[in-house]
């Protein structure tokens, strides 16, 4: 450790840790920006913006409805939520039972741990019941925490995230689709 550090006390260096953790997060995945959503050919269409608002289904369905989606969530710093319920996901895949119980141990670890570095927000006795499971873990070890969260982005972050100027700009500099639509004259 510097010299420098080394005088800080200690609460300033978990602090810091923390933030670098956060910010690591970030940096690590550069392209998570709206601005992403909105470069070359393969930008969302009007029609693709505006199925966001049908549901939170459809907007991490959606390629650029979950780019932008989770560049919202780290401009709230709460990034970890979107990444933990894709680390769930993933890991109801594993096919190798080997792999279930060292995988389990890094998803805890990252997002559940009491000194996890990107720690959800979940209740108690969620998190207790999911420490148990990881005394023998399956592929359902996490479904209770993942609900929670998958819960709390739906109702907290969805709703926020459709009222925000990003969602906005981005419908408005969105354009309809290409695909021509014929209209039926009838005299």
């Amino acid at each position: 450790m510097c010299k420098g550090l080394a005088s800080l006390p200690t609460c300033c260096l978990e602090r810091a840790k923390e933030l670098k953790a956060r910010l690591g997060s970030v940096l690590q995945i550069p392209n998570w920006n709206l601005s992403c959503c909105k470069i070359g050919k393969n930008k969302p269409t009007l029609e693709e913006c505006l199925r966001w608002k049908e549901s939170f289904e459809k907007l991490l369905s959606s390629k650029y409805g979950l780019y932008a989606f989770t560049a919202f969530l780290m401009s709230e710093f709460s990034e970890e939520n979107i990444a933990f319920y894709f680390a769930c996901e993933e890991y109801k895949h594993i096919k190798c039972p080997a792999k279930l119980a060292t995988k389990a141990k890094k998803i805890y670890d990252e997002f559940i741990g009491s000194e996890a570095p990107r720690e959800i927000n979940i209740d108690h006795e969620t998190r207790d019941i999911t420490k148990a499971n990881m005394l023998a873990p399956t592929h359902s070890c996490f479904d209770m925490a993942q609900h929670k969260i998958y819960m709390l982005m739906a109702k907290d972050c969805y709703p926020r995230f459709l009222r925000s100027p990003a969602y906005r700009d981005l419908v408005c500099q969105a354009k309809p689709s290409t695909k021509s639509k014929t209209v039926n004259h009838s005299k």
